[in-house]
């Protein structure tokens, strides 16, 4: 952008801009509906709002640096060198447009198409919002060559904007103190912060942002701080996301274009893996729940990838059955789209319902992947002989299972062997004890209460299911074992190649990781929690995976025993 059309929209940003469409009275009675939630995840979401709304600005063209700082008494300030929230008189309000920004709820220069093409976090919407479940919260405007301030107490302005000076440049500067009556937690964490400055600094190629902690000191003095700036953009993200990972290709797929209104940026990377990971954004904000914009993605690279591997004869020669899952295995990419008028479903925006953006990103992708196979035959190759082992290995997981199942006394009620099962079959109150060796299970057995405790002992360590094919699971008895007793089954109901565990008839309401205080204890933890978190992560989304927390010492004093679970615990004792 000029500096004569960065002078023109400067000039044209004014309280015209900003539009009413309702009140603020709802926030502080239901908060969670505006921010997800009022625990970490909300307090965090703060932060994001009012950082989003100085990213509108970088994408307007008027912002190129944004400050993040946690301050020591855990309130945040952000500023950013854009154009400043307009603080001039707004007709229909009757009051200053920086006084309608900050609590009016959708109030903002988002909604007047002049002011911003694409946005996140809208002027006056996520503001509004942080003002309100803040105790305290001060904005400063560098505008016009001067300082207009304005302070709020719980979303409510205790003066009118006043002008506090002069200064150089342009920008606005604002900091908030959560409101320790509606979080439940009001402290911050760092490195959350961090993923999310990251993640936006790659989004948005040419913007410096940085963060400081100063509740953290470093050896010189100074506080700790950390900038992101990528050049390179979502191509630079996606190898960031593989740096752990073998490459398949070295290669990133990428592309950078519009279709029907709709500017795509995509990046495409495989490993050796076995794993997908698609990460999802529509104007910054990271779509977890997907939306159509993943759908237009996978559908592009389903279909074009068949038709390559049909054209050069590959799947005859395999004599495989190849699905949609088996082009993702090892598959690391980033999508982000820009959406004029984006179709947000719930109030937290994680998943996108535009119909338009599905065909756009469809197009977009297979024209960059058919153009990245033609002009790379050696790289195509290694990427559709990937394809034909995941769908190898997928039918070798499906038969496994049905071996299994058919197999296991569970088709006929029983269980594994090991298993001392509870008496109880309400599911509700029963628990499920996974416990390191069968001397250990012995013992569980002993203390447990017979109702509704049950002990399924596990010889040794478990399959590293991160390192293993997905059929590998299924050959491992010990896995099978900890399936079958939970009642977990995969590629029912219809999905018979489904990766999707099935937990409708899980037995146990908690599932709980009993090893030894030691570092082959913590190592099996660590092998039982990935195998959930790999096959099983709807056990944990469900809130029934448990660690027990073993004591490091059981000490004796006469007739007296207590367990310690600290070094001064024990000291205390003696």
């Amino acid at each position: 952008m000029s500096e004569e059309e960065k002078q023109k929209g400067g000039s044209n940003y004014s309280a015209s801009n900003i539009q009413v469409l309702e009140g603020l009275e709802a926030v502080r009675k239901r908060p969670a509906m505006y921010i997800g939630d009022i625990s970490e995840k909300g307090l965090h979401h703060l932060v994001y709002e009012v950082v989003d709304n100085s990213i509108d600005e970088a994408l307007a063209g008027y912002c190129d640096h944004i400050e993040v700082t946690i301050n020591e008494d855990n309130s945040i300030t952000v500023q950013d060198n854009g154009r400043g929230i307009p603080v001039d008189y707004h007709e229909k309000e009757k009051k200053s447009a920086l006084e309608v920004v900050m609590t009016v709820l959708h109030a903002g220069g988002k909604f007047d198409k002049g002011s911003y093409k694409v946005s996140g976090g809208l002027h006056g919407v996520g503001v509004s919002c942080v003002n309100a479940l803040s105790t305290h919260m001060t904005t400063n405007v560098y505008r016009n060559g001067k300082i207009y301030q304005q302070e709020y107490e719980c979303g409510k302005p205790l003066y009118s904007v006043k002008e506090v000076g002069t200064c150089d440049h342009t920008g606005t500067k604002q900091t908030f103190w959560p409101d320790g009556s509606i979080f439940t937690v009001t402290e911050y964490k760092y490195d959350i912060l961090q993923a999310r400055m990251r993640e936006l600094a790659y989004l948005n190629k040419g913007i410096r942002i940085t963060l400081t902690d100063r509740r953290v000191k470093n050896e010189d003095g100074s506080f700790k701080w950390e900038t992101f700036h990528s050049e390179e953009g979502v191509k630079e993200f996606v190898r960031f996301l593989n740096r752990n990972n073998e490459p398949l290709i070295n290669d990133v797929i990428y592309l950078n274009t519009e279709k029907n209104g709709t500017p795509i940026e995509c990046a495409i990377m495989y490993n050796t893996g076995y794993r997908e990971s698609l990460h999802s954004y529509v104007n910054n904000i990271n779509t977890i729940e997907g939306g159509t914009h993943e759908a237009g993605f996978r559908t592009a690279l389903t279909r074009v990838l068949k038709k390559y591997a049909e054209d050069t004869k590959a799947l005859e020669k395999a004599k495989v059955e190849i699905n949609g899952e088996d082009f993702r295995e090892g598959l690391i990419a980033v999508i982000s789209v820009k959406v004029s008028e984006p179709q947000f479903e719930g109030q937290t925006k994680t998943k996108l319902g535009n119909n338009e953006v599905s065909g756009a990103v469809n197009q977009a992708v297979g024209e960059a992947l058919t153009n990245y196979l033609e002009e790379h035959p050696k790289e195509a190759k290694l990427i559709v002989d990937k394809v034909i082992l995941a769908a190898t290995a997928r039918i070798a997981a499906r038969k496994a299972r049905e071996s299994v199942q058919r197999k296991s006394p569970m088709g006929g009620g029983g269980m594994p062997g090991k298993l001392a099962d509870c008496s109880s079959r309400n599911p509700e109150e029963c628990e499920l004890f996974l416990v390191e060796g069968d001397s250990a299970g012995g013992s569980a057995k002993q203390g447990r209460s017979r109702a509704t405790q049950a002990i399924l002992p596990l010889r040794g360590k478990i399959l590293n299911v991160e390192k293993a094919m997905w059929h590998k699971a299924f050959e491992s008895d010990e896995v099978n074992n900890i399936i079958t007793a939970l009642g977990v089954r995969f590629g029912v109901d219809g999905a018979e190649d489904s990766k999707k565990a099935n937990i409708d008839k899980l037995r146990y309401n908690k599932v709980i990781i009993m090893t030894d205080a030691d570092v082959d204890g913590s190592h099996i933890d660590t092998l039982i929690m990935t195998l959930f978190y790999r096959y099983m992560p709807e056990v944990i989304e469900g809130g029934h995976l448990y660690i027990a927390n073993p004591p490091l010492y059981k000490c004796t004093k006469g007739k007296i025993s207590e367990y310690c679970y600290t070094e001064d615990a024990r000291q205390a004792f003696i």
